[in-house]
Order: structure tokens, then sequence, then C-alpha cells
């Protein structure tokens, strides 16, 4: 039998085992979470949206202003120049305002995760040592891929060590394929596992054999495994993830946030029902509509979304019809 195949019957035993039992009984994570960890990586993390004014300059007062309303969902942490925080497009110094801006509002007991990867070694080396003198904790590291066909694990392996040799803070290395092209592979992800300062790994495939591979995996080392989308959430949970970075987050907070606790609590009927309601909401801000389509959401929840930096680009009046119709079929608008 394939291993794929082998995993998924695995995963499948394993809801149906902790669905089993009388009324008000419920099995919990197995995982003892946060066990001999360096740093606990359990819980949500939103990877924030980089506001804009209508001239494309960073508006760090509406940035403040979604920090404030941030502060009281019970996230673990918030990520700043992600993905979804259109990191490519900002400028080195406005990379550092950011995280300086973000970590002067973010309480002390609140965790922050800085995009820091750059195409090259020594960039990378710059910025997380950078990053970190502003107010990281933690370096989130993407993986080079300009030239990927030259990207093996080797040359992965020997990149991300050296920026884990140098760098002040712990690392999580950062699998996004979906931008990059480039799966960071999972035997380079076992060995990085055992190096004392790459803590965990944010991974963004989908790929729920290799997310349980790399638990299975790496038990026996200082290392968590968190999903990078909430449409996959549930399912990393019940394999032993730890957490997640989620887009969605910057929109549905707080049922994210409710999710991670009915996983903790094993309370899989309501968590499973939950999924549901956000896969489609997580898809249309990802996928299918990205950043301007994340950033209208978080509009009509009330934050501040604002414009794209160019060449994003806005959406159609029939994409914010069909955006719209995602969240209200699935009872959120």
């Amino acid at each position: 039998m394939a291993l794929r195949t082998r995993l998924a019957l695995r995963l499948w035993s394993a809801l149906a085992a902790l669905h089993q039992g009388g009324p008000g009984q419920h099995r919990r994570l197995s995982t003892p979470p946060g066990l001999g960890h360096t740093l606990d990586l359990r819980g949500i993390f939103p990877p924030l949206a980089t506001p804009f004014s209508p001239i494309q300059e960073v508006d760090y007062a509406q940035l403040e202003g979604n920090l404030r309303r941030y502060t009281s969902i019970p996230f673990r942490g918030l990520v700043v120049l992600g993905s979804n925080g259109e990191y490519p497009y900002l400028s080195p110094s406005e990379r550092l305002d950011v995280v300086s801006c973000v970590r002067q509002a973010l309480p002390r007991d609140r965790l922050l995760l800085a995009g820091s990867g750059c195409e090259s070694t020594k960039a990378t080396i710059d910025l997380t040592v950078s990053t970190a003198e502003v107010g990281a904790d933690v370096a989130l590291i993407v993986t080079p891929c300009y030239f990927r066909g030259s990207m093996t694990s080797a040359a992965l392996i020997q990149h991300y060590t050296e920026v884990a040799n140098a760098s002040p803070i712990p690392v999580v290395l950062y699998s996004v394929p979906a931008n990059t092209g480039l799966d960071l592979p999972l035997e380079a992800v076992l060995t990085l596992a055992q190096h004392p300062n790459i803590i965990g790994i944010k991974d963004s495939g989908g790929d729920i054999t290799r997310i349980g591979l790399m638990v299975h995996k790496t038990q026996q080392e200082d290392f968590q495994v968190l999903a990078g989308s909430a449409s996959f959430l549930l399912a990393s949970y019940v394999l032993g993830a730890s957490g997640g970075v989620c887009a969605l987050a910057n929109v549905l907070g707080d049922p994210l946030c409710q999710l991670d606790r009915l996983c903790r609590e094993g309370h899989w009927q309501e968590a499973r029902e939950l999924q549901h309601r956000l896969i489609e909401p997580n898809t249309a801000v990802t996928r299918r509509f990205g950043i301007p389509g994340l950033k209208k959401a978080m509009e009509w929840f009330g934050y501040y979304g604002g414009p794209c930096r160019a060449p994003l680009a806005p959406l159609s009046s029939l994409q914010i019809e069909e955006l719209r119709s995602t969240f209200s079929i699935n009872g959120w608008l």
C-alpha cells in the first residue's frame, strides 16, 4: 500500500477514535504540546497585512489601529513581513519600521515572528539580525527561490544552517511553494530540525501526508510544525501540528482561535463543523483572490484593509460580489 494511502487511513482512524465515547466525553490532542520546547508555538498567528495609504505609503496609524483590535483576540502572536504583508514590495527601511511598530504595540507575552528571508545567505543574515534588534522574537525564513534549479537539499541545508548559526533569535523555516515554486524538501527539513536554533516550520503546501511525516519524524527534536493555512488546520492538529499561521486570521481571528481551542479540548465534532465553514472563505482570500481579496474582507469586519501596493491590482466589482457571497453563504456575513 502506498505511503500516502497508509497515512490517510491512519488519519481517518485517528479521527474515528477521537469521536468514540459517550456524550460529553472527549479526547484531547495526544501530543504533550509545548513539552521541552525552547519557545511554545501553540496557537494561531495571523500573518499581518501591511496597510497602505491611498498613495501606497505604509500607513502606520492604520496598522496601529488594526493591532489594537488584534490584541483583544487570544492569538499566540503575530507574523509580520510574510507573504500576506506584501513583504517583497517593502523597502529595507520599511521592513524594519513595520517590525518596530508592531513590537511596540504588541503585549510582551505575544510572540512576534518576522519574515527575514532573502535570496542570498548574507542578506538573510543581515536582515535577520536587524529585525531582532528592533524587536522580533523569531525569524521566519522563506526558501530562496530565484535560482530554484540550483536549490538542492544540500544548498538549502547549507543556507539555513549558516543563517541559524548567525541568528540571535530562533529560526522557523518557511515553505510556500505556491509563491516560490519550491517546496523545501522533506529530507532537508528533517536535517535542519536537528539544529538547536531552528525550532519549527511553517508549511503552506497543504500536503497533509508531509505534515504528518514532519511531526512524526521530529518528535525527538525541539521542533514544531505550523500549518500555513486555515483550510487544513484541523487535519494538521490531528496529526500533531502545534499551531497555524493563517491569512484568514486577519479577518476571522476569533473563530480560528476557537477552532484551536476546540481541538485542544477534544471537541472534535464542533471543530469539524467550524473547519467546514472556514474552508471556502480561506480559499477566497488566498488562492482565489489573494491579498486584494484579504484586504477587502478585512474592511467588512471592521479592520483597515486599504489598497495593495502596485502591481497588485484591486478586485473588480464582480470579484467583490463573489468574495462577499463566499463569506455570506458560510454564515460570516
